[in-house]
């Protein structure tokens, strides 16, 4: 039994206010306080109001003390003491109320959980429900601007579970999921995902196996998403069956500005396809469709494709087999197109033939700045006669070519001497030398990332 000392009892009733000094509703007030089973409940509409000081002597105190299960005793009390005493009167009612028209604790209605604007709850119920074990790296990083999670092994089920905290994150705008093995199902979630959330602008799906329904539902996605800006499909095993698909992401889509459909598997039919889309596209500045199978007719019609677009800046066709017929087209395509700005047709199978053909779009062009012609078999000679097309025109914008793993002769050191004279920001890569300065270092690294990314 607590036991309060009688000289802090009364030092407590003598700084209660009078019934006196209360207002009438402050009376009404202390009338509706209950006391039931020792649990004392007031009203939430306004705070606690004290005790009279008329209406609790030091004989009630104790009287109504004894069914609390106190004692007050007539010696004085330690600090300890008077501290329980406190907490108790904050909460003591009025004496003699009837406690029996009060409902108990057990009928106050259940507190709400408190809003969780991480999504930390809505993820852990998601993991429950699909039966995967949650991902402290993701909880952790819930918050983060740019948030990577590659190799984390989400599977499906993982993916699901982690679309629906993204559906009402805003802190998230680059979102990496590289090599989950998502598959079509964890695709479709995060593409459903995406239909609600507008703050992530940077996606990358690569490596996770999509297939053709997680194909059809990200480019269903881009009908209703107008955030996304930047979209990697890269190492996804795509081919021609999916075309279509893809197709709609370039025709449809007008915020994606850059798309990276690399190391799959498209060939001719994607080509015969994706041309066309390519022509009608108004928004894509940087695509990037290395690393396929684009052969034939298919390059053909790829090639048409980036001489009709009018937007596009950036194209890496590396690692194809364009061929000699392709870089012919390519090069009539330069004649036309007034916008692009790097292109990468490293290890195409382009001969001295082909590379003759396609300088001759060199001539008339007035915007490419970056030129990838690595690892074909064009020999010397076929460096040679792009560089002298390039001299020979007077308007061209061309500041790095990259000939790498390709050996030139001292005729071509000459004339490259020459225009370095005429303009001191030109570089040339190739076999047995590397660019001048580290500025013309970087221009030319930019020109071939799949061949950074080979050698590896």
């Amino acid at each position: 039994m607590m036991v309060l000392s009688r000289r802090f009892a009364k030092e407590l009733t003598s700084k209660l206010p009078s019934v006196e000094e209360l207002t009438d509703a402050e009376k009404e007030e202390m009338g509706r306080t209950t006391c039931l089973g020792g649990i004392c409940s007031r009203p939430t509409s306004r705070p606690l109001t004290g005790f009279s000081r008329g209406s609790v002597d030091s004989k009630t105190l104790r009287r109504s003390s004894s069914v609390r299960g106190l004692q007050i005793s007539d010696e004085g009390g330690g600090e300890e003491e008077e501290e329980e005493a406190g907490a108790i009167f904050r909460f003591a009612p009025k004496f003699g109320e009837n406690e029996e028209e009060w409902d108990t604790d057990l009928d106050i209605e259940e507190i709400k959980d408190p809003y969780d604007p991480t999504g930390r709850i809505n993820y852990l119920e998601a993991c429950k429900i699909y039966g995967v074990i949650p991902i402290s790296y993701f909880v952790r990083h819930m918050t983060d601007t740019n948030l990577t999670m590659r190799h984390h092994g989400l599977g499906p089920k993982g993916t699901k579970a982690l679309a629906v905290p993204l559906i009402s994150n805003t802190s998230i705008i680059s979102l990496n999921l590289s090599d989950n093995w998502m598959e079509a199902e964890g695709t479709a979630a995060i593409a459903d995902m995406l239909k609600e959330n507008c703050y992530i602008v940077d996606l990358d799906l690569s490596e996770n196996n999509i297939g053709n329904e997680g194909a059809e539902a990200v480019s269903m996605m881009l009908l209703e998403n107008t955030s996304l800006v930047k979209l990697n499909l890269s190492g996804n095993k795509l081919h021609d069956h999916m075309v279509e698909h893809l197709s709609r992401i370039l025709i449809n889509s007008h915020t994606i500005k850059f798309l990276d459909l690399s190391h799959n598997v498209l060939g001719d039919r994607a080509g015969e396809i994706l041309g066309p889309a390519i022509a009608e596209n108004t928004g894509i500045k940087e695509l990037n469709l290395s690393w396929n199978a684009f052969r034939g007719k298919g390059a053909v019609h790829i090639a048409k494709g980036m001489g009709a677009n009018i937007f596009l800046q950036v194209l890496d066709l590396s690692y194809n087999g364009f061929g000699n017929e392709g870089a012919a087209i390519l090069g009539e395509a330069l004649k036309i197109n007034n916008v692009l700005e790097e292109l990468n047709i490293s290890n195409n199978r382009i001969t001295v033939v082909g590379a003759l053909r396609f300088s001759l779009g060199l001539q008339a062009n007035k915007t490419l700045r970056v030129l990838s012609m690595a690892r074909n078999p064009m020999q010397n000679s076929g460096c040679f006669v792009v560089l002298k097309s390039i001299h020979a025109n007077v308007n061209s914008a061309i500041e790095c070519l990259d000939f790498s793993d390709i050996s030139v002769d001292e005729a071509f050191g000459q004339m490259y001497e020459t225009m370095k004279s005429l303009n001191p920001l030109f570089s040339v890569k190739h076999k047995g030398n590397s660019p001048v300065s580290s500025v013309d270092k970087r221009k030319c690294s930019v020109a071939d990332p799949a061949h950074d990314k080979a050698s590896l």
